[in-house]
């Protein structure tokens, strides 16, 4: 079991939730105001998408991302912040064309991808080490692309968080450490729920933890219904973990909730357990961050 466990409230996700609940936060302002939010809840790290403010639909804006971050920093309530850098992935083949894109795909180079971590240098940023069908399109990551980000991502000095949607992108994150692609301990993210990936189970996280490196740190999260139950058992597992409207709009059967709220839920599971969340400046030293007051790097264990 893990007592000290990181918590992260993943804000708002770039999937067609916006017209589904009020309280996904859809403009830069709003995004930076339920990170604030979460971190007033006693969230230890914010994941964030942005979301074009017109429609609430996929952007990729760097300025978009970089208000989020300005106003975040820039308030009274300290948390880690993590960018998404796993955009630009989507592809649905054209119904006249399977050779090309049709409606809905949205792909990214590398470079794109990589383009706000470049800019902004957030303390974490995502890395999604696979392929694979994702509900109704292909999510695409081949392995030459995930080898390239991994070098922009290092070369950044941002620590990755590697994103895991199935049990083969765990063999393939263990290959980039092998490779000298990634320094430090590796941070694990194992995703779970996802259609058509990794289940949202006690087996299947089991089995994905038991691949890790000796010397991961890993978290999980699993989708809708399964997100309070995959914190306790991520925290039984001996890993951290994660919730936010990303992942889940409901606090409970019918009832719509606020980052805020899922973050209280889970402190309050977790302590109910025997565990602890950990602060934003905890995590920078357990994790080997980056502090963004000073820019070096806070070391040893929290």
């Amino acid at each position: 079991m893990n007592r000290n466990v990181i918590l992260t409230c993943a804000i708002t996700g770039a999937g067609d939730t916006a017209a589904k609940s009020p309280h996904v936060p859809v403009t830069p302002q709003q995004i930076a105001d339920s990170c604030i939010e979460a971190a007033r809840a006693g969230a230890s790290v914010a994941h964030i998408h942005v979301r074009d403010p017109e429609t609430g639909g996929i952007s990729h804006s760097v300025e978009h991302f970089r208000e989020v971050m300005d106003r975040v920093r820039e308030a009274d309530a300290d948390i880690v912040m993590n960018i998404t850098a796993g955009g630009g992935g989507d592809w649905i083949p054209d119904a006249e064309d399977p050779t090309r894109g049709g409606p809905g795909t949205d792909i990214q180079t590398p470079a794109e991808r990589h383009a706000p971590v470049a800019e902004l240098l957030p303390e974490l940023c995502t890395l999604d080490c696979g392929s694979l069908n994702f509900g109704d399109m292909v999510y695409v990551n081949t392995a030459d692309w995930l080898r390239e980000h991994a070098r922009l991502v290092q070369a950044a000095g941002v620590k990755p968080e590697l994103e895991c949607f199935d049990l083969g992108h765990v063999w393939f994150a263990r290959q980039l450490q092998q490779e000298g692609l990634l320094d430090g301990d590796p941070l694990y993210q194992l995703c779970l729920g996802i259609p058509w990936g990794a289940e949202a189970d006690t087996e299947t996280m089991l089995a994905m933890r038991n691949k890790l490196p000796k010397n991961a740190n890993w978290a999980a999260f699993g989708i809708g219904r399964h997100q309070m139950p995959m914190v306790a058992q991520a925290v039984l597992l001996g890993g951290h973990a994660r919730v936010g409207l990303e992942d889940n709009l409901y606090l409970e059967k019918g009832v719509l909730a606020t980052n805020g709220q899922l973050v209280e839920k889970a402190t309050t599971l977790i302590e109910n357990l025997g565990a602890r969340v950990m602060t934003p400046a905890e995590t920078r030293a357990h994790l080997k961050l980056r502090d963004p007051r000073t820019g070096k790097v806070v070391g040893g264990d929290a």
